[in-house]
């Protein structure tokens, strides 16, 4: 297929697992991505998508006093 590459290059690539890879084309985060049966085909152009809203700020948890 032209254009597009396996998870495994793309993995080696960005330093990331093919589990990760497979996540995140799940997810829908990576543009373009397409499932062949059970194999994900990425074009050769995606991008790495950032990590984004995953911690959230806010307040910290009261610690517990023991009595």
């Amino acid at each position: 297929m032209n254009g597009y590459i396996r998870p495994e290059e793309i993995a080696e690539r960005w330093n990331v697992s093919i589990r990760q890879i497979q996540i995140l084309c799940k997810a829908g985060k990576i543009d373009g991505a397409v499932k062949f049966g059970t194999i994900w085909a990425i074009p050769e152009d995606a991008v790495k998508p950032t990590r984004t809203g995953k911690l959230k700020p806010g307040p910290k948890p009261k610690r517990r006093t023991e009595e």
